[in-house]
């Protein structure tokens, strides 16, 4: 971390004049300038091109094509999308495609991998994943006859940093599927991708990766580590909109060697011979199942442009200076009020956000929204998670985000709200 930061507002300014990314900022909707937005990491700024473009396929492409729509890029879109995608996750041509959500895709291929290997019987991943992840791995399990082990890796230091150790030594050639979260959701901990893909391919495993905090984020080089497997969505650093479908990648290595779990009539060899007998297609495109949803897919396709346009390279490198500056807000101003830190101080370690960690996190995350318009997000136990997506948050943010939780705290403004839960945090 860089120890010529400073702490004031008109060195937040200053940064901001030297920030060659900063125009892009103009091209999201910014409602409400007073708004200090640190959740892009959960959901990402409306585009403006966004706007046009979902206005221009719902009132010609659907309104007036129709049905002809599908013979003008909308057939096409998953694998057409995917490729875009692929550009920022360094995977070429014809192993991404857009379709279905994180979960769905998650549990095609990873049932896929393992029917795969029928004679290993080892899942490994760790306690850093997010949730959901692990309650597919536990439903592919129950659904494959409870014969597999889920090896789950802990922490060596407070749940901030997995243990690579423990990881390393669980892995064996009983292995069949190792998956983890390239950037993890509570701590932004970034793992290894090229170290790990190595480690697991040695022990004859197969590697899927969960690239839903990275893409958009970090650079991702899939084809260069050659991974074997990856999904992710598209709703946070990519700004794809609430609930846009995500993506999943298959190595070309591999592709013809596996099989999805569920067979559809998109994943068909030829899906308009209606064939009553299924014959999977060629390549990923078998991992697709049934229509797609073109009004979201296509606007998050347009979407993707202000992303491809900054280049994941300059995108990391303002990342990594934003979330260093916050990693020292957090360790000069936040620090007399007991907030530590809940994330890597190593940025070669950290994704593109950092928690902090307070007792009274969820109440103070309470008061920042309902109070002081900051908007971060909460997540157990005591992480107050601040998110920072290069195209539209400014170093002012980041100055004013801080500011405000120290009022917060100055003003023991969070004691008022119970400590009982919102549904959504």
């Amino acid at each position: 971390m860089s120890k010529d930061f400073q702490i004031s507002r008109g060195y937040a300014l200053q940064l901001d004049s030297q920030d060659k990314l900063a125009s892009y900022r103009d091209q999201f909707i910014i409602d409400d300038p007073n708004l200090i937005y640190l959740d892009g990491n959960s959901l990402g700024r409306l585009p403006k091109v966004a706007i046009e473009r979902a206005k221009q396929i719902v009132e010609n492409e659907w309104g007036k094509d129709l049905i002809r729509g599908w013979n003008k890029g909308w057939w096409e879109a998953p694998s057409r999308v995917g490729d875009k995608i692929g550009q920022l996750i360094g995977a070429a041509a014809g192993q991404v495609l857009v379709n279905d959500t994180v979960s769905i895709n998650l549990f095609k291929l990873a049932t896929s991998a393992l029917t795969l290997q029928p004679d290993k019987k080892r899942i490994i991943t760790d306690t850093f994943n997010f949730p959901s992840d692990l309650y597919i791995l536990q439903g592919i399990k129950q659904n494959l006859g409870n014969q597999h082990e889920i090896i789950s890796i802990g922490s060596k230091d407070n749940d901030i940093t997995p243990n690579l150790a423990e990881l390393e030594s669980s892995i064996n050639e009983n292995t069949a599927l190792v998956t983890l979260s390239h950037v993890v959701f509570k701590s932004g901990y970034l793992y290894d991708m090229q170290r790990i893909t190595e480690l697991v391919h040695r022990k004859g495993a197969l590697v899927l990766w969960d690239l839903s905090h990275s893409v958009g984020s970090v650079p991702v080089k899939l084809d260069e580590c050659n991974a074997d497997l990856a999904i992710g969505c598209t709703y946070k650093y990519l700004n794809g909109g609430p609930g846009a479908p995500a993506f999943l990648y298959v190595n070309k290595k591999i592709q013809d060697k596996l099989s999805s779990p569920i067979w559809g009539w998109w994943g068909q060899k030829n899906p308009f011979d209606f064939d009553l007998k299924y014959e999977p297609a060629a390549g990923a495109q078998r991992f697709l199942v049934g229509t797609q949803p073109m009004i979201s897919l296509l606007t998050m396709e347009a979407a993707l442009e202000p992303t491809l346009q900054a280049g994941m390279d300059s995108l990391r490198k303002k990342s990594i200076l934003m979330t260093d500056y916050a990693s020292f807000l957090t360790q000069s101003l936040l620090a007399l009020f007991d907030f530590s830190l809940g994330s890597p101080v190593d940025s070669a370690q950290r994704g593109s956000h950092i928690s902090i960690r307070h007792r009274e996190g969820y109440r103070i995350n309470r008061a920042l929204i309902e109070e002081m318009n900051v908007i971060p997000d909460f997540r157990e136990p005591d992480n107050i998670r601040l998110g920072f997506a290069p195209l539209y948050t400014s170093f002012a943010d980041v100055w004013e985000g801080f500011d405000r939780i120290k009022r917060v705290m100055e003003e023991k403004r969070y004691e008022k709200y119970p400590k009982q839960k919102l549904m959504v945090t």
